[in-house]
């Protein structure tokens, strides 16, 4: 018998929300063995981020090449990458190795607002990294940045998420969250089919949203881990981030933005 398995390359959160312990926990609530490369420890809390103390690039590819070495992955999720140094030392080291569902968090901006990705590392993670991804996962301000203009609203988004695509190469989950209205639409471009879906719910009116980014994006891994096809892998995560979030909007953990409840299906 072998586990599903799905490795998160990002950051670590000591309050336990988002970065690497989500993502661990989302692996697991979706069924899959996780594994972990922490690139750098953050400062953080439900508040904000005090600061990032990075892993030497080194010692983060050797982190990689220990786990799909000994035990591979069936899907990989990368989160938070500080440094254009960092870049290319995953993107050089997965090179070596035929990992297919690669499902990219381009993380730039945490919950609280606070920047996490040097400004010289965005163009570097445009052009040596998001185009070896199957699925990129970003929100309106990360799409923003990425597009270098803003997103005037709901009918934008499917438009802008073919042009994110990089030519057809990625496919693109484009999340509207930071959007308003009491519906919330986000829009999937599936890359490989030429296809958009629109994955629409109610919004969730909780401050209890730190690590939601995280979160969904190891769902997307945790699915295709699992060999569903993309549709479905980007529609099951989206009905486990609903119900995440419902079952955590009335928790209270912190003196900010609260996280998720990663395990809604086994305790309450």
């Amino acid at each position: 018998m072998k586990y599903k398995i799905a490795l998160s390359i990002a950051g670590s959160d000591p309050s336990g929300g988002a970065g690497i312990q989500a993502d661990l926990k989302t692996f697991s609530a979706c069924g899959c063995y996780g594994a972990t490369v922490i690139v750098a420890v953050v400062d953080e809390n439900t508040v904000g981020v005090t600061g990032v103390h990075p892993v030497p690039v080194s010692f983060v590819t050797g982190q990689i090449r220990s786990v799909l070495d000994d035990i591979g992955a069936d899907a990989i999720k990368i989160g938070m990458l500080h440094s254009s140094e960092l870049i290319r030392g995953i993107k050089e080291t997965l090179s070596d190795y035929p990992v297919a569902n690669l499902v990219l968090d381009p993380v730039m901006v945490a919950t609280s607002g606070d920047k996490l990705l040097q400004d010289e590392a965005i163009r570097t993670l445009k052009e040596e990294l998001i185009p070896l991804a199957r699925v990129i996962t970003p929100n309106i301000p990360e799409a923003e940045i990425l597009l270098g203009k803003k997103i005037a609203g709901q009918a934008d988004l499917p438009g802008l998420a073919q042009e994110l695509s990089f030519d057809r190469q990625v496919s693109v989950l484009l999340k509207a969250g930071h959007l308003t209205g009491d519906t919330l639409t986000d829009i999937f471009y599936n890359a490989e089919t030429d296809e958009i879906l629109e994955l629409s719910s109610q919004r969730v009116y909780t401050q209890n949203t730190h690590g939601t980014g995280c979160t969904f994006s190891s769902a997307v891994a945790s699915f295709l881990a699992h060999g569903l096809p993309l549709n479905e892998a980007v529609q099951k995560a989206k009905e486990y981030m609903i119900q995440a979030i419902l079952a955590g909007s009335h928790y209270e953990i912190g003196k900010g933005h609260g996280p998720v409840h990663h395990f809604f299906n086994f305790w309450q």
